[in-house]
């Protein structure tokens, strides 16, 4: 394995000193499945102290960023490595944090303590793999295999339940039997998770090449913390759009979309409001209203998961337009750039193809070209600057307060000028602008 100079030194220093040390966890695993890996994280029998004096004696600067646990952050020419003390766990009485942390002299104490086999192999140039739980082997074999018991690994620390469905939806990998079983045997665990935690490991999960196939599989783990999903599952589209359920449509879909964490998230949701508003006639079902239902039920998840305002926001917004339909003119895309700005509606576009392509292939083809003719034009106003958003206009609100106008009669005035320009019922020339709101002052 080949490792980051600084962390060659860091091992080479500590061997050097009487002491065992290893690269172990993420980084060997993504070694072995030529993944690249930009954290390199070292284990070790010197206890932090006397980590401490190897890198005092030698001249490296560290801080102590988690003594408690036995780690400490050396920074090697400019690159920062955790070196942690091989430990022992103390019981565990919240599903997440051990009571206790003891360190200990013997690497087969810390590998035992490790989630899943993958990734409790350990690694030094001098003694090669260390691997006491066949971790190599599963990685060979394309398994996700709990270190020892699985239901004493989930009930430690429950967020492992996340872990082990995210690691399945990045690398493709399945879940062991014995350890599946215990995902669904201990799924409700997650309840004691926190929301920051459980949404990382969602966004994670989310991106992953086969986030579909593991959305379809483990729904029932997902539920437990976002049961508004439930209702979807085996939940019938009868049309002709449609050749999905609710659920399957909306896994398609996140399958499809292009790996944006916004795009995946608007996907995830767009759809959930559909069970609420179901309606059917000769033409078979329909859901009239459900992206705003959707919208509303996907704000409220974010504001749970503790969602950055900014980003639930932007996903709220794609969850709530992602139905709309641009015929492919120039006035629409400017419409539309005034509405939601180009980054979103860049993004909107992207779930919308996905949605699209996670329907029946026989209807969504003509609407898929147009979709790429869409494209198209935005690009042509975007290069061309064409008028869209207030701050186009060849006049401010200094040129209105020149005019007369006062207080919030200027930003009504602006609205009033960019929306004519947009429908090209003004032109967008200082004279002309002026002229309008002169003759129009009194109306504002």
């Amino acid at each position: 394995m080949e490792l980051q100079a600084g962390a060659e030194k860091l091992i080479s220093l500590l061997t050097g000193a009487g002491f065992e040390a290893y690269a172990v966890g993420g980084c060997v695993r993504d070694f072995l499945l030529k993944r690249p890996c930009d954290d390199i994280d070292i284990t070790t029998s010197a206890t932090p102290f006397e980590v401490e004096r190897v890198l005092d004696e030698n001249g490296i600067k560290y801080f102590e960023t988690g003594l408690k646990h036995g780690t400490v952050t050396a920074l090697v020419e400019g690159v920062s490595f955790e070196v942690t003390t091989f430990r022992k766990d103390g019981e565990y009485f919240d599903s997440r944090h051990p009571e206790s942390v003891s360190f200990v002299r013997d690497i087969r104490f810390d590998l035992s303590r490790r989630d899943f086999t993958i990734n409790a192999i350990a690694y030094n140039g001098e003694k090669g793999y260390v691997d006491l739980f066949r971790g190599v082997d599963d990685i060979n074999n394309k398994l996700i295999r709990a270190v020892g018991d699985a239901n004493k690994r989930f009930n430690e620390d429950a967020l492992r339940i996340m872990r082990a469905i995210r690691f399945s939806s990045q690398l493709g990998f399945e879940i062991e039997k014995g350890t599946k079983e215990a995902v669904f045997r201990n799924k409700e665990l997650l309840k004691n998770i926190s929301a920051e935690r459980l949404f990382t490991e969602l966004k994670k999960l989310l991106m992953g090449d086969y986030a579909c196939e593991v959305l379809l599989e483990y729904r029932e783990v997902i539920a437990v913390f976002i049961p508004e999903i439930t209702p979807c599952f085996d939940f019938p589209q009868n049309n002709n759009w449609h050749i999905y359920d609710v659920w399957e449509h909306i896994c398609h879909s996140v399958g499809a979309g292009e790996k944006i964490p916004e795009v995946r998230l608007a996907l995830l949701f767009h759809d959930i409001g559909k069970p609420h508003c179901k309606t059917t006639d000769s033409r078979g079902d329909h859901f009239y209203g459900h992206p705003e239902i959707s919208a509303g039920l996907c704000r409220d998840i974010l504001k749970r998961l503790r969602a950055s305002n900014e980003l639930l926001n932007t996903v709220e917004t794609l969850v709530r337009y992602h139905d709309i339909r641009l015929k492919d003119n120039k006035k629409q895309i400017r419409k539309w750039l005034s509405k939601l700005g180009e980054e979103v509606l860049r993004l909107q576009l992207k779930v919308r193809r996905a949605d699209m392509l996670a329907q029946n292939p026989d209807k969504t083809g003509e609407e898929l070209d147009g979709l790429y003719r869409l494209e198209l034009l935005l690009d042509d106003v975007i290069n061309e600057k064409e008028p869209y958003a207030v701050s186009d206009l060849a006049v401010n609100g200094f040129d209105l307060i020149n005019i007369g106008f006062r207080g919030r009669a200027i930003g009504d005035m602006l609205q009033t000028l960019i929306a004519l320009v947009i429908d090209e019922k003004l032109s967008n020339t200082k004279e002309e602008l002026l002229n309008f709101a002169s003759s129009h002052k009194t109306d504002f």
